[in-house]
């Protein structure tokens, strides 16, 4: 009796052990999930204004021209006339002079003089001249008076104002696009150009690709720009002072290659007066390159100033060939597989991830940068990614990571929103601050607000930006637009930036940047206004009709594509902080995930004082914005355009945003409803979420047939979304069916608890079900409780619990997901066969109990928290509800490990402590390394993938765009590393089941 008192007592101690071991692993979970929320200071700027537009005055016929004889002033002369040729007509002739003095040749500041029918530019430098003209090409193409500024002096607010290569380059190959499933963020920029072998280099297609470049050099002075990021450096490089490339080494030859043929462009760059800024992310690398660095250096030791003191080498080859070039634009928050290109030996890491390592980084390159007379811009961009991922969000970590570093050659580059390019963001406040040069980034056609399909006017959100940060930092210089880029190229429309698709739609935004940057005060509207007028009409109700349906563009945006209480706060979890729209992900997949949708709900819940209906309400305003602009732009006469392909591409572009919006507005219902039910069990709430299905697949199936293979208005991708309704379609029958195995199991627990005291011991099955319940609770007596069972009882000792196993496991995934049941049940199987092959001729029966009879606890615990509203609602108070989340992990946590004590104690009692020990160690070991080995083999990327995939735990577009692992920063190693620790553990259960040797003594 005293013995089992004592068996007895350690058993509850070692419960209590376990459960405060579950709770600690549910705090610790809670806090690596991190989930919180906080104020968000929102932007403030000017409601947009829509004034009655003004006639258009035609432009006088140039017929005397005096001016600089230089390349740049001839090209803005071209600019001139092209802009004088597209007028409707003149009225009148004038002369112009324009006069270069000896000062500063950077300085754009200009004097307009004269008469309106004798104009006269007059520059201390020829910046400043060929910028008075460009600016009275832009006067005529906006239908305004060329004397309109005469007796003004007119300078340039921000000298530096640069932007991307727009599509330069870039194939529009249709069948690139209508797949949509590219997610890629290559542009694939001189793809046609780069040859995998010798000579390397396609010279028909670079001569298409010079002329590119050279338009759009030509539309960028017009706009307003001055500097250009070309993509590239690695791939220019020769290393030839550091010895990267062995001797005919074809990365070497390539490189040179590469360079005479580019060359030209960045001399034509530098002609024009425009600067270029090779841009890479941090690691660049080649094959060879990463050899050597490893040899050289150990590893990819990016803390380490010798290894970027390669790449400083490398620079000063490159610069000493090529003058033309004005420096380097690095990221370090990004790369990888998502932007490199098939075949190219040129490629990227996330290896620069410390504070060490980008102060390294930055004062070897900077130091480089200064000896050699250029310049480095280093973007903050750094999205979560190391010891250095708030720095784009956060003024401490901004600090810890720049502060001291004042080199006169830096230029640090951050985007204007604290965050992403999304709406809702506050202004980011890191741009306030810091000793260093820096520059403001914007994105024209906007990837996260379905990339410039739709108007986005944002004028008046850009000059509150600027007014803002210029007041509070005077080390802000320029801006960087980004006309074309940022997000998957091929996933969304095909609008390429001056050649396909309807770019001139977010030609808005970038006009407004450069024009912005010039002058911050400038009248917005009037910006607006000139712009129809270039592109679309010079008819005043025309314009005043596309004006009226801008001035709406951004509401419906910002209602319709976001969710205003939830993106309202700033949120925080796993580390990150996700962005204010998160149901949408990326540009066009409607996610379906359990961790976004709850967390979503739970935000816009409390936000609204549980008023979901009040965070519904956005949507159908901003259908009723979108009809408006509709009917607008619909309601204009089309004699009046200047193109019927343009008027017929807004007018298609205002179907498409309504249609896309009418679509999104029940998909929010229908995700909050569904949400509000597994938050208050109301079937009110059900039945609203079921009507709400309805709505949406039928607008679902609509916009799929509608807009299915579009290339210009492509269909959302609904396969996420669609993943998750029919995920919700069986919550209810999922909690059916755990309630009726709840039922099951507890009476299969019962009859194990009162069987002992009662004649139901000897009814068929009552003594495997009192075995089950004594090897589970008293596992030291389970090989009594076994003894003498008959055939039936055994067949259920094992029967009952994995069958319940299987079934609790298909209901929590909805019978969905057989990946998820191949791996629990796979692991479990192989523990139960190498325990058993390690019991060998001693009776399995008594650990069969106790592990059974686990089992059978732990699926009921399960089942329990499945019983109400089915996985559905198991996720979301997983999500949600830190406290129901942390009482489950503990209990859950402790019968886990107590599987695994009550086995041992069970066997001990056949074969004493270490050797049941060592027992259960194999097959936890076993158990472990053969599902992860498997894993291993499939790739740890890809097995992620699938299973979450069929779970609908996180968003289905992580694995297309970014990838799990990347995402969660899990190493693809983290599998085998499973296996190793789980085979570890198995050679220490195999050592301990030895037997020991028998000690003889000497006599």
């Amino acid at each position: 009796m005293a013995q089992a008192t004592r068996r007895g007592i350690l058993a509850v101690v070692t419960a209590i052990v376990l459960l405060a071991l579950g709770a600690g692993v549910g705090v610790v979970l809670g806090d690596a999930l991190g989930i919180r929320t906080e104020p968000s200071a929102q932007m403030t700027p000017a409601a947009p204004v829509a004034p009655a537009s003004a006639t258009v005055v035609l432009p006088p016929e140039f017929t005397e021209v005096e001016a600089p004889d230089t390349e740049r002033m001839r090209v803005a002369l071209e600019s001139l006339s092209d802009a004088a040729a597209a007028a409707s007509g003149t009225a009148g002739a004038a002369s112009l002079t324009v006069v270069t003095g000896a000062g500063d040749p950077a300085d754009e500041t200009y004097e307009l003089t004269g008469t309106p029918d004798a104009l006269r530019v007059e520059a201390a430098g020829e910046a400043g001249a060929v910028r008075g003209v460009y600016d009275l090409a832009a006067q005529i193409r906006a239908g305004r008076s060329v004397a309109e500024r005469l007796g003004e002096t007119v300078s340039s607010r921000l000298p530096l104002r640069m932007v991307d290569m727009g599509a330069v380059a870039v194939e529009p190959d249709p069948a690139q696009w209508e797949a949509g499933t590219d997610y890629s963020h290559a542009s694939k920029a001189f793809a046609d150009v780069i040859l995998a072998d010798a000579p390397y280099i396609d010279q028909e297609s670079l001569a298409d690709a010079y002329a590119d470049f050279d338009a759009f050099l030509r539309h960028s002075l017009a706009n307003g720009y001055n500097a250009v990021a070309f993509p590239g450096l690695v791939e220019f490089l020769t290393f030839d002072d550091v010895q990267v490339y062995a001797a005919g080494d074809d990365h070497r030859a390539k490189a040179l290659a590469l360079r005479d043929a580019f060359a030209p462009m960045w001399d034509r760059a530098d002609e024009l007066g425009v600067k270029v800024f090779l841009r890479t992310d941090m690691l660049t690398l080649t094959t060879p390159l990463e050899q050597y660095l490893t040899d050289q250096f150990g590893s990819l030791d990016t803390e380490n100033a010798d290894l970027w003191d390669v790449y400083a080498a490398g620079l000063d080859e490159l610069y000493a060939a090529e003058p033309a070039l004005d420096g380097v634009l690095i990221r370090i928050g990004e790369a990888g597989r998502v932007y490199d290109v098939d075949g190219w030996d040129a490629y990227s890491k996330l290896a620069v991830t410390s504070v060490d390592a980008v102060r390294t980084m930055l004062q070897t390159l900077t130091a480089q940068a200064e000896g050699a007379d250029r310049e480095v811009i280093f973007r903050s961009w750094s999205v979560g990614i190391g010891a250095v991922g708030d720095m784009h969000t956060s003024d401490a970590s901004y600090d810890a990571v720049l502060g001291g570093i004042d080199s006169p050659a830096l230029i640090v580059s951050t985007k204007y929103t604290l965050g992403d390019f999304y709406s809702w963001l506050p202004l980011n406040t890191t741009l306030a601050q810091g000793d260093q040069r820096r520059i403001v980034e914007f994105q024209s056609r906007r990837e996260f607000e379905n990339f410039g399909a739709f108007p986005n006017d944002l004028g008046t959100q850009y000059q509150f930006a600027l007014q803002e940060l210029l007041a509070a930092n005077p080390k802000i210089e320029g801006v960087w637009t980004w006309t074309q880029d940022g997000g998957p190229w091929r996933a969304g429309p095909m609008t390429l930036y001056l050649k396909a698709g309807f770019w001139q739609l977010y030609e808005l935004n970038t006009v407004l940047a450069a024009d912005l940057a010039r002058d911050p005060d400038a009248d917005v509207a009037r910006i607006m206004q000139d712009w129809a007028r270039q592109w679309f009409s010079e008819d005043p109700a025309t314009v005043d009709a596309i004006v009226g349906a801008m001035t709406l563009s951004r509401p419906a945006i910002e209602q319709g594509m976001y969710i205003q209480p939830f993106a309202e706060q700033r949120v925080f979890a796993i580390g990150l902080e996700p962005p204010p729209m998160m149901w949408i992900f990326e540009w066009d997949i409607l996610t379906g995930d359990s961790a976004v949708l709850d967390v979503l709900y739970a935000i816009s819940r409390d936000a609204t004082g549980g008023d979901i209906d009040a965070a519904i309400a956005g949507g159908a305003q901003a259908v009723a914005d979108a009809e408006t602009m509709r009917d607008l732009i619909s309601s204009t006469d089309p004699a009046t355009w200047r193109d019927a392909a343009l008027r017929d591409a807004f007018t298609g572009t205002m179907d498409y945003e309504v249609d896309v919006l009418r679509l999104l507005t029940s998909y929010r219902a229908m995700i909050l409803h569904q949400a509000q039910w597994h938050d208050t069990l109301s079937p009110d709430a059900y039945a609203t979420w079921q009507s709400d299905r309805d709505r949406f697949e039928a607008l679902a199936a609509q916009h799929v047939e509608t807009y299915a293979g579009d290339i210009d208005f492509p269909a959302f991708n609904l396969t996420a979304a669609e993943l998750g309704v029919q995920r919700a379609d069986r919550d209810l029958a999922m909690a059916w069916t755990a309630r009726v195995l709840l039922l099951l199991a507890g009476l299969w627990l019962v009859i194990g608890m009162v069987s002992s005291r009662t004649r139901l011991v000897r009814r068929p099955g009552a003594a495997a079900a009192r075995a089950a319940w004594l090897g589970a609770t008293r596992p030291w007596r389970a090989r009594e409780s076994t003894l003498g069972m008959l055939g039936t009882d055994r067949v259920l000792l094992i029967g009952i619990p994995a069958a319940l196993l299987v079934g609790t496991r298909a209901v929590q995934t909805s019978f969905l997901s057989w990946t998820h049941l191949a791996l629990t049940l796979g692991a479990w199987l192989v523990f139960a066969l190498v325990v058993r092959l390690l019991v060998g001729r001693r009776s399995p029966w008594p650990v069969i109990a106790a592990v059974g009879g686990v089992i059978v606890l732990r699926c009921i615990l399960a089942l329990l928290a499945l019983s109400f509203t089915g996985p559905g609602g198991y996720w979301f108070a997983f999500w949600t509800e830190p406290v129901p989340r942390t009482l489950y992990i503990a209990v859950a946590f402790a019968l886990f490990v107590w599987v695994f004590v009550a086995a041992g104690w069970a066997l001990s009692t056949q074969l004493g402590a270490r050797r049941a020990t060592g027992v259960v160690l194999t097959g936890v070991g076993a158990g472990l390394a053969v599902p992860a080995a498997v894993v291993a083999f499939i790739g740890l990327e890809r097995a992620l993938t699938l299973w979450n995939d069929e779970m609908g735990l996180l968003p289905w577009g992580l694995a297309r765009i970014l990838g799990i692992t990347v995402y969660l920063d899990i190493p693809v190693s983290a599998a085998w590393y499973a296996v190793g620790v789980g085979l570890v553990i198995a050679a220490v259960g195999v050592l301990l089941t030895l037997p020991r040797r028998s000690r003889i003594s000497a006599t």
